[in-house]
């Protein structure tokens, strides 16, 4: 099975409304080892046990966005190269794009499981090509997303509406949710989890909160039903200066143990 590499990407540069989001990877790794929980996922396997983990510490990131980008670019790029599997904590939603790039570099075309409050489709927002309400529209426009499914939306408007109709985007709406209503889909199969895309009462900690979200186990069972191999994951948009009592870092911290045991029990993936 394929061992995961956890690594930080401490930038919130193209935050677009309040930065904060560098201290998430920190805030996630501290929830992650202490000693109020332990590394069991709800798979069974223990990770770090019976899941070869290892925890990359954060990358030397500058807030130059193309040097940042690069800097993303190659860890990928190594992490594959080894035949293991990247597991990125971020630093706002703009890192997914670098992410997935190197990704799709090694793989083709990626099926992709996004969950978010927001879309992040935005041609241009406030002037800014790469901001966090950005990076799903430059995946799409440069053909890395053989299929992008959104799940937790609740904020599109109507150049988001357009912009999904444009790129093909599937959503799945929060009116009448169902894990069952998302698409089991094939692989290679990246997910990507902006904590916003919970409910603010699970997950307050994030600077775009929006009432009305995921629960923690909605979203656990949508990752449950997937059944393809995972070649990479990400979880982004903690703002620990917003979070109360930890909540969401020891959320984060969950969806760390619960991605690994997942990207092990589905195998790496075969073209």
């Amino acid at each position: 099975m394929p061992a995961i590499r956890l690594f930080g990407l401490p930038t919130d540069i193209n935050s677009s409304f309040e930065r904060g989001a560098a201290g998430g990877p920190a805030a996630i790794r501290a929830a992650l080892r202490s000693d109020r929980g332990n590394l069991a996922s709800e798979l069974g396997p223990e990770i770090g046990v019976d899941v070869a983990f290892a925890d990359d510490g954060n990358l030397a990131l500058s807030e130059d966005t193309p040097r940042d980008d690069a800097a993303i670019r190659r860890h990928v790029a190594i992490v594959h190269e080894n035949g293991e599997i990247p597991l990125a904590l971020g630093g706002d939603h703009a890192v997914s794009f670098p992410l997935i790039e190197a990704a799709a570099h090694c793989f083709g075309p990626l099926n992709i499981l996004h969950f978010d409050a927001h879309p992040d489709l935005y041609d241009d927002f406030a002037g800014n090509p790469r901001s966090h309400a950005s990076p799903f529209a430059r995946i799409c426009e440069a053909g890395h997303a053989a299929r992008l499914v959104q799940v937790g939306i609740r904020t599109l408007n109507r150049h988001c509406r357009e912009q999904a109709e444009r790129f093909g985007v599937e959503i799945v709406p929060m009116a009448d949710f169902g894990a069952e209503k998302v698409p089991v889909l094939d692989g290679p199969l990246y997910i990507s989890i902006d904590l916003d895309g919970l409910d603010p009462s699970a997950a307050p900690g994030v600077a775009h909160p929006e009432p009305g979200g995921l629960t923690v186990r909605e979203v656990l069972a949508v990752l449950h039903r997937q059944r393809a191999p995972i070649i990479g994951a990400d979880i982004v948009e903690h703002h620990p200066g917003r979070d109360i009592g930890d909540v969401t870092a020891i959320v984060g911290a969950k969806l760390v143990r619960e991605l690994a045991a997942l990207i092990d029990r589905n195998g790496a993936y075969r073209p």
